[in-house]
């Protein structure tokens, strides 16, 4: 079964310096149909305008990703961590027994286009740590490269969580087929462009949940970008 989560659905926040798309429900966006799906509990959509960003705030038994689109973030975190996470790097966060951390828009000139993604562990109180790893666009040009996985397979984050994450790149001809386990769930997110997900349009924002599904076809893209999420039920 396939269900499209599209863009115009989502919930909406407007804070002056962050606009933000919620896929789940989130902060003021309640939405008991939309409470996440499998173990993935949030994805939101961000853009943060220039010179501001999230001051320091704590969190606890989460498994945190950004995925950066446009500008860059800068992080900070209270085991000594401070990065800066510009696209093409994908960055985790074990929020585990408890951390705190910002997020700033160091740019004085452009906007940082950003998703912030939680899973949800399979571990709870465990030492809270930081992985950060650089994903070159060859890599996931016509295929699903691998960049998060709860073994840290084929050089990926390494997740606390029983989860997989892919990223792609898809245009024209490509395509490509991903087996999946029918017991599983699969969580695809279009972040920009158009793609074909089994036979089902998506644009930019829009979404499927699959469940029951033993493959996935990524097809007839038009300068698509993508992350397929395999998730626990």
């Amino acid at each position: 079964m396939l269900t499209l989560r599209l863009s115009a659905e989502r919930g909406w926040a407007d804070h002056g310096w962050l606009k933000s798309y919620h896929s789940f429900s989130f902060a003021g966006y309640h939405d008991p149909a939309h409470m996440g799906f499998g173990n993935l509990r949030v994805i939101n959509e961000d853009r943060i305008e220039p010179g501001t960003g999230f001051g320091m705030h704590g969190h606890r038994d989460m498994e945190i990703i950004s995925y950066v689109m446009s500008g860059a973030i800068g992080h900070k975190d209270s085991i000594g961590n401070g990065a800066s996470i510009p696209p093409g790097d994908v960055q985790r966060m074990s929020a585990g027994s408890g951390i705190m951390h910002s997020e700033f828009n160091h740019a004085q000139d452009s906007q940082t286009h950003f998703l912030q993604i939680w899973i949800e562990p399979n571990v709870t109180g465990i030492p809270p740590s930081y992985e950060q790893k650089s994903f070159a666009d060859s890599d996931k040009r016509g295929k699903l490269r691998l960049v998060a996985s709860p073994d840290g397979a084929q050089g990926s984050l390494t997740l606390h969580a029983d989860a997989r994450l892919y990223a792609g790149l898809f245009d024209g001809a490509e395509e490509i087929h991903l087996p999946l386990h029918p017991s599983r769930k699969s969580y695809v997110q279009l972040i920009r462009g158009e793609l074909q997900v089994n036979g089902h349009t998506l644009q930019a924002g829009d979404a499927a949940k699959l469940q029951a599904e033993s493959d996935l076809h990524l097809s007839g893209g038009k300068d698509a970008e993508v992350l397929v999420f395999d998730l626990c039920d």
